[in-house]
């Protein structure tokens, strides 16, 4: 998976994977109704594009764009009585259930 984390990368995302689909410049701007300067200026890293058209060239582009956090969540795994028991410390915490 290539890592996008600046406006070039993302460029260099783009223009790699049109070539690699044999498309033109022209033909992917037709593809997504857009000009072909515009294609020219995303590819080139110019911040002008809207979001709705960049989703597009990824579409037609078959690229799928993911989305992650800097830093990983720890999951916690607990089993059922743990879970029970914080359920009801919370719950009482709060006062939700009778006593």
């Amino acid at each position: 998976m290539q890592s996008v984390q600046t406006v070039e990368d993302f460029a260099l995302l783009i223009r790699n994977r049109r070539r690699a689909l044999g498309l033109s410049q022209a033909q992917l701007a037709e593809k997504v109704g857009a000009s072909r300067q515009w294609l020219i200026d995303i590819e080139k890293g110019k911040p002008r594009a809207e979001l709705g058209m960049v989703l597009q060239v990824l579409a037609e582009l078959d690229v799928q764009l993911q989305v992650k956090t800097a830093r990983a969540r720890r999951r916690e795994t607990i089993d059922k009585d743990q879970g029970e028991a914080q359920i009801q410390a919370l719950a009482q915490a709060f006062q939700f259930l009778d006593k």
